[in-house]
């Protein structure tokens, strides 16, 4: 529970799937005509993983990693919103070191749909897919950028 609970359980749950697309990129790298050009030359593995692995695995990391906040953004709020995450802030505290949570706020105002106030509920669950739709339109662009031939005509 709390803020290091949520970190922990997203990046836990997050990491694995990057990590298995890289390593899959690695080896298939790996294989490659060059790689096994620059072994018969003599150049010793830390050369190799430098100059012809890691410029070609940068790419597919960074798109991934991008690629890979919407998912953990949604699951911050999902966590947060069923009571598991950050907690509501509490009156009395000191409201300069509490963290906004758009779970807790989308929390807190489905007590007020039955009033009649759909729009609290409404904007701030527009501005979460707000924020998901531009990471993934920022992890589109990156791969469009390192990879011109993914990209629509």
């Amino acid at each position: 529970k709390g803020e290091r609970g949520v970190v922990v359980g997203v990046a836990l749950t997050h990491w694995p799937n990057l990590a298995r697309v890289i390593r899959g990129e690695i080896l298939q790298v790996r294989e490659a005509a060059y790689v096994g050009i620059a072994k018969q030359l003599g150049k010793s593995p830390w050369y190799i993983a430098r100059w012809h692995i890691f410029p070609q695995i940068l790419p597919q990391f960074l798109v991934g990693l991008v690629l890979l906040f919407p998912h953990a953004i949604l699951h911050e709020a999902s966590i947060t919103f069923l009571g598991f995450g950050l907690p509501p802030e509490k009156p009395g505290f000191d409201l300069s070191s509490e963290q906004p949570a758009i779970g807790v706020i989308l929390s807190e105002s489905m007590s007020y749909l039955i009033t009649g106030k759909w729009w609290l509920a409404l904007f701030p669950g527009l501005a979460l897919v707000g924020v998901v739709v531009l990471f993934d339109r920022i992890g589109s662009g990156l791969k469009a950028l390192f990879d011109p031939s993914s990209a629509q005509l």
